[in-house]
């Protein structure tokens, strides 16, 4: 594949780069989850986002939406919420007839806050809309706004009221990423700086890039340059997590079920989005490497032992990238 011309790398990346900072200004810290944001809209996916309350989840989705010049709408999942409530309804008056009223799932960026208290109807439509990029409402199919990104996020310290998402569905999601908690000196800044004290318009975020640029990017994401021997390393990520005893992967025992073809796909797309908000116009192993963890994270499902003795997805995750050779 010809590679793209390095004045078109640099252009993207100092565009990338003043969204970051237009988006440090408000979010504090966070570099990392900031990153496997920007790239999964690189890579036209979408994120599972799982941190404790009161960790800048949706600060952080909502300053990126406003530095991309983006329409943001925000979808608070509740045991009681239907599908109709996300995608729309078909209505009725006398003057207009039937008219179709679109729901909260037609924007750019949208935030599924704790996906994981909606019941599983309601998370198809999710779906739907995710993968097909179209909402059906009534009888009729309409195709989403691009560029269309959905940030799902669940909390991970309450098991009452929540429903466990299921696997197929999982696995739509390009990352799964952790938000942890800020550092100390990160925290200082917090206690002035936070949603609680000022208003949003206050931090007047400008508008970076526009919907139209964001889908020019994604199309150079698509076109970063890659080797044989690159996709050889993917797909040998991915068998290891299938036969992990010919890697020689010890904690492979914990593995229940290996990853999908998907997973292939997701770092494929992942390590180009990496290669350009790096400044690289080609895929490197180290590329892979700084995707996988976000990638494999939620495919790779633990056994009962796994489970039982609290094994962590990521130490199979860094037990793989040790082991398995770059060709």
């Amino acid at each position: 594949m010809k590679g793209l011309n390095n004045s078109v790398i640099n252009k993207c990346k100092a565009d990338i780069d003043k969204v970051k900072s237009e988006v440090a200004n408000v979010v504090v810290g966070q570099e990392k989850v900031i990153d496997a944001l920007i790239k999964a809209l690189l890579a036209n996916g979408h994120v599972l986002l799982e941190g404790i309350p009161g960790i800048a989840k949706t600060l952080a989705i909502r300053s990126i939406a406003a530095a991309t010049g983006c329409i943001f709408k925000r979808i608070q999942f509740t045991a009681d919420l239907l599908p109709t409530d996300i995608v729309g309804i078909t209505s009725y008056e006398a003057e207009k007839g039937f008219f179709v009223i679109k729901g909260p799932i037609f924007s750019n960026f949208v935030l599924a806050d704790e996906v994981n208290r909606a019941p599983p109807k309601v998370q198809s439509a999710l779906l739907e809309a995710m993968q097909e990029k179209q909402a059906t409402i009534g009888k009729e199919t309409f195709e989403m706004d691009l560029p269309f990104f959905v940030l799902a996020t669940q909390n991970p310290i309450e098991t009452l009221g929540v429903y466990t998402l299921p696997e197929a569905q999982i696995d739509r999601f390009l990352f799964k990423v952790l938000m942890e908690y800020p550092k100390k000196e990160e925290e200082k800044k917090i206690i002035e700086q936070n949603i609680t004290l000022k208003k949003f318009q206050d931090y007047k975020i400008n508008s970076i890039l526009s919907p139209a640029r964001i889908l020019e990017l994604q199309d150079i994401t698509k076109k970063i340059s890659h080797s044989d021997k690159i996709k050889e390393y993917i797909v040998d990520i991915a068998d290891s997590t299938r036969n992990p005893e010919k890697y020689k992967i010890k904690t492979g025992k914990y593995i229940g079920l290996g990853t999908s073809p998907r997973a292939c796909i997701s770092m494929f797309i992942g390590a180009k989005a990496d290669a350009l908000l790096k400044g690289d116009s080609y895929i490197r192993p180290q590329h892979v490497k700084n995707v996988a963890y976000d990638v494999l994270r939620h495919r790779i499902l633990l056994n009962y032992t796994g489970q039982a003795e609290g094994i962590k997805t990521e130490a199979i995750i860094k037990e793989i990238l040790s082991k398995v050779p770059i060709p």
